[in-house]
């Protein structure tokens, strides 16, 4: 999945691996986490598929860079990936996974578990916040105005999963206080 989200980066410009750790960090960061480590062993191994070519750019009193740029083979994969069929629905979720086995443990300390589960919802829903000023400036930064409108749809996505969470969360602390 990784391997996607770079391609469709470098569809719209090309960049170094730096500036696909940040733009990961603006935002792709918010629904799917990469370690820079994760995003170069990646790009590593598009350039094998022949999806990216890397270009090296000399830089003076600076170590040079390496700017990446996705090929027609990697426009295409990108969009097999696009229209394969698979929706994207998992059914992996490791918080329901922790919580089925959460019976191990003591009320109050799942109670506390609930707690912080709700303050990480709330903290991420606040993190939230600016991006709609950083779509509005990447879309002009890229001239892809209409590209914007998907970008602001997987915020809205990211937000009312973290507000269902939340909620959750809640029910469940007060499913457990009432059985003190």
């Amino acid at each position: 999945m990784l391997k996607h989200g770079i391609l469709g980066l470098l569809n719209y410009h090309d960049l170094t691996g730096y500036e696909i750790m940040e733009t990961f960090r603006d935002s792709l960061n918010f629904f799917w986490n990469a370690q820079t480590s994760q995003i170069y062993r990646e790009l590593q191994g598009l350039e094998k598929q022949k999806w990216v070519t890397k270009t090296l750019v000399p830089q003076q009193g600076k170590p040079d860079k390496n700017v990446y740029s996705i090929t027609e083979e990697g426009k295409a994969e990108l969009l097999r990936w696009l229209s394969d069929g698979n929706l994207g629905l998992n059914s992996r979720t490791p918080v329901l996974m922790k919580v089925f086995f959460l019976g191990e443990r003591s009320k109050e300390e799942n109670i506390c578990y609930f707690q912080r589960l709700k303050e990480e919802c709330e903290n991420f829903l606040k993190s939230l916040e600016p991006v709609p000023g950083y779509i509005e400036a990447y879309s002009h930064a890229i001239g892809a105005k209409e590209k914007s409108e998907y970008w602001q749809m997987t915020v809205e996505y990211g937000r009312r999963n973290m507000q269902m969470h939340l909620e959750w969360a809640q029910r469940c602390i007060e499913r457990l206080e009432g059985k003190k």
